[in-house]
């Protein structure tokens, strides 16, 4: 698991500004929903991988705890696959541009549908009413990636719990859009893997900064138990 490094400075910055630490802890579980990204074998099984983050794995507990409390409380949970297409060479050339052609090929055969590394890890608790939505840009919500934005407000979903790999890649930027998109949107500190301890600690100040919340796997947990426990009192 990644070490956590949140500086105090960080920290006061964001109350500042907010006024308080955690500006989400509030949220309705009924309206939220967990996202986990790219937390599939092109990302974690080594000779399969085109990126091997190994973090990824020791995450897998956390996230299928986390996904658990949201279903029991009312909440969604979606699991987000990257698929290669063949327009991608195209409609996304700056991306084909900048790696060699050794790395390119390795993604397009880890990432196409129906291969082994377009499927998600095996020890995922991956359950039949879950959703499975695949994106084909690093950001779920970016235009064209995906319909994870109307999916979700189709079913009343404001908050977004992001988990997954890589922090500082695809998780960061799915993050980043779900805020620009206006659901209120949290950062699971230890439900996202990156390569370093560096690039996670520096993805999560970034966003905590100015773009949403941070929060731990037990931290959301209780956070949902109590607010499914008020919302039920309070229609009674």
């Amino acid at each position: 698991m990644h070490t956590l490094s949140i500086p105090q400075s960080v920290i006061d910055r964001v109350v500042e500004r907010r006024g308080r630490e955690h500006v989400y802890e509030d949220l309705d579980p009924a309206k939220t929903a967990l996202v986990v990204v790219d937390m599939q074998n092109a990302f974690m099984l080594p000779g399969v991988a085109h990126a091997l983050c190994p973090m990824a794995e020791k995450i897998v507990p956390n996230i299928n705890r986390l996904a658990q409390a949201v279903r029991e409380t009312g909440g969604t949970v979606v699991w987000i696959k990257t698929t290669f297409k063949d327009d991608a060479r195209q409609n996304w050339s700056t991306y084909f541009e900048m790696v060699t052609p050794q790395q390119s090929a390795k993604r397009i055969e880890a990432l196409t549908a129906d291969s082994k590394g377009h499927q998600l890890w095996a020890d995922l608790d991956v359950r039949a009413e879950d959703m499975i939505v695949e994106k084909n840009r690093f950001s779920a919500f970016i235009q064209g990636s995906s319909n994870l934005a109307e999916v979700l407000r189709g079913r009343g979903i404001d908050t977004i719990l992001i988990t997954g790999t890589v922090t500082n890649v695809c998780c960061e930027s799915t993050a980043r859009d779900a805020m620009m998109l206006n659901f209120k949107t949290i950062m699971v500190t230890d439900g996202n893997a990156a390569v370093t301890d560096e690039d996670h600690n520096g993805s999560l100040r970034a966003f905590y900064l100015m773009f949403g919340d941070i929060a731990s796997t037990d931290m959301l947990i209780t956070w949902l138990a109590r607010n499914a426990k008020r919302n039920l009192a309070a229609a009674e």
